[in-house]
């Protein structure tokens, strides 16, 4: 009978490890509302984390339909300093999470705040790879969250949705030997004004090169945040945690022994499994993002 128990326990113990799902989500009392975004961001660049941007989805989903459902809404995209630049050096597509997102929402209706954030471990799914440094930063938002909030509610997000299609997105620019800064510019160029075209905006762009120092194994590395309105607002009627995968980030880089340029970003697919997404108004939604994105890129890179 002992045996069977310990039995029991162990299956029981490995189940809770793997079924849990793919987002952190932290839930505190806000009745008063003294806790906001502002505050959060300002706990991350007091410790080692530049803010790419902090959107007040609130703020526009009530510009643009009335009304958002939400007393706060925000999408803060963040990267660590030193971590995540190292991460760069190590794994060139973990530029889809520099910066990465955190989503603070709290329903009209509730009195709870809610933070939530992208696991390590879904990160290193959707790489394809795997790295200490995933966890080193999981482990630095954490804390920090917990610093903030000290009396939240740690949970994890529902199980994720069986996902077959490819969770990174990547295409390349060949160059043919043609000079990698003309062809940078004009790809970029191409590309800023192709999002513009199928209303996309681009609230922060990112240069790492510089700070990835003489050791750089690239001879550029750069990044852009972007979003789109209508694609946020059909999501966070059902799932308002899948911000954390907002703002999308798009990765654009050449290494120095390569003689093409890289672009990618991580696929709409994720948002769909990793927040459990089964309405079919939000999946169109992410589902003509995901065939603009891939036809921008397809373009640029042609």
């Amino acid at each position: 009978m002992k045996k069977i128990v310990v039995f029991l326990t162990m299956f029981l113990s490995v189940v809770s490890v793997y079924a849990q799902g793919d987002l952190h989500i932290y839930t505190v009392d806000n009745k008063d509302g003294k806790i906001t975004p502002l505050m959060i961001q300002k706990a991350f660049t007091k410790n080692g984390f530049t803010i790419g941007i902090n959107s007040d989805i609130h703020d526009g989903l009530t510009k643009k339909y009335g009304k958002s459902g939400f007393k706060i809404y925000n999408a803060i995209s963040l990267y660590h300093d030193t971590i995540s630049m190292r991460l760069l050096k190590e794994q060139a597509d973990a530029g889809v999470f520099v910066p990465m997102g955190l989503a603070v929402y709290q329903k009209e209706n509730e009195t709870s705040l809610h933070v939530s954030v992208v696991t390590a471990q879904t990160q290193e799914k959707i790489l394809g790879t795997e790295s200490r440094l995933f966890k080193e930063l999981e482990h630095r938002i954490n804390a920090l969250i917990k610093q903030v909030l000290p009396k939240a509610k740690h949970t994890y997000s529902q199980n994720s949705l069986k996902e077959t299609r490819t969770l990174l997105t990547k295409y390349s620019k060949n160059l043919a030997g043609a000079d990698w800064e003309d062809s940078k510019d004009e790809l970029e160029e191409a590309f800023e004004e192709k999002f513009d075209e199928v209303g996309f905006v681009m609230p922060s762009y990112f240069d790492f090169t510089d700070n990835l120092g003489k050791e750089s194994p690239y001879d550029f590395y750069v990044t852009y945040s972007i979003c789109k309105i209508d694609v946020i607002r059909a999501v966070s009627q059902v799932r308002p945690e899948a911000a954390a995968f907002a703002p999308c980030t798009t990765m654009i880089y050449k290494k120095t022994n390569e003689d093409k340029i890289v672009m990618g970003f991580s696929s709409v697919y994720n948002w769909m499994s990793s927040a459990n997404i089964k309405d079919k108004a939000s999946r169109k939604a992410l589902m003509k993002a995901q065939t603009d994105f891939e036809a921008v890129l397809k373009a640029v890179t042609k």
